[in-house]
């Protein structure tokens, strides 16, 4: 098979970042993984505490999620929900607390080898390369795939129809909800064992908020782990098998989606009554 980025170039300035002071760590090496706990969740990232400079936005938050469920994450603004999910994708260094995968503790992990252990994470916002096709957008998902990946890319398209009409198009150029899917299948591209989304529905109609929730359970039932933050809290909640609901960092509430459905101060404080 021919190399798919060959030729490519960079061309796309959101790839690059043109100033040097950046936040991204390129030279972080990662150290080794230790056998996970008996008993683990197929995901735990327990007791976790960190956050940004000296100040902590995570205070021993724990989030698990077993194989092939939903886990929804909800809480007020400046919760922490998206730093626990960048911290379990090893974007946020822990101060205390570990994350284990599928039987493995990969704290010492950065985030390209917890690619490479079966994470994919979409984040909310600039997660698509929008002077690239869509086509060339989900082969940059496969980039670290030595095999044939034509298989996983078809999947992809057959879960999202509406992008493999346009696969030849710029992603730069679709609809909000179209670049949610682009990006949602380019993480599958990397055939995850767990896939992380920040806010997928944000920014997008009802409707499309539906169909998108609609793949999700699909991903899920195809025994991929999911967990999500999400600003859709209610509709959310309807589909998760199990929810958090955080707080200044720290778990508030936990249960199933039903439970916190049911929970009286769970709906007066957090779902609008």
């Amino acid at each position: 098979m021919s190399d798919p980025f060959a030729n490519r170039g960079n061309r796309d300035a959101s790839v690059v970042n043109p100033r040097p002071a950046g936040t991204a760590e390129g030279n972080h090496h990662s150290g080794p993984t230790r056998p996970g706990h008996s008993g683990d969740p197929f995901l735990i990232g327990e007791g976790m505490r960190g956050g940004y400079g000296k100040a902590d936005i995570l205070n021993g938050c724990t989030l698990a999620v077993e194989k092939g469920q939903i886990a929804v994450i909800v809480g007020p603004n400046g919760a922490g929900k998206s730093t626990a999910m960048k911290a379990i994708f090893g974007m946020l260094n822990l101060r205390e607390g570990s994350v284990r995968l599928d039987g493995q503790d990969i704290s010492a992990l950065n985030p390209q080898d917890r690619v490479k252990a079966g994470m994919g994470f979409v984040p909310q916002v600039a997660n698509v390369f929008p002077t690239m096709t869509v086509e060339e957008n989900l082969e940059m998902g496969a980039y670290l795939r030595g095999d044939d990946f034509r298989e996983t890319m078809q999947q992809v398209y057959e879960l999202f129809p509406a992008v493999a009409d346009k696969r030849r198009q710029n992603a730069g150029e679709l609809s909000g909800g179209q670049r949610q899917q682009v990006a949602v299948g380019r993480a599958l591209m990397t055939r995850p064992k767990l896939l992380m989304l920040d806010e997928p529905t944000a920014g997008v109609s009802p409707i499309v908020m539906d169909e998108l929730f609609d793949r999700i359970i699909e991903i899920a039932r195809t025994g991929i782990s999911i967990l999500m933050v999400e600003q859709n809290a209610k509709q959310a909640l309807e589909i998760a098998d199990i929810g958090y609901v955080l707080v200044q960092g720290a778990n508030r509430y936990t249960g199933t989606g039903a439970q916190l459905m049911a929970d009286p101060e769970v709906r007066r404080t957090f779902l609008g009554g």
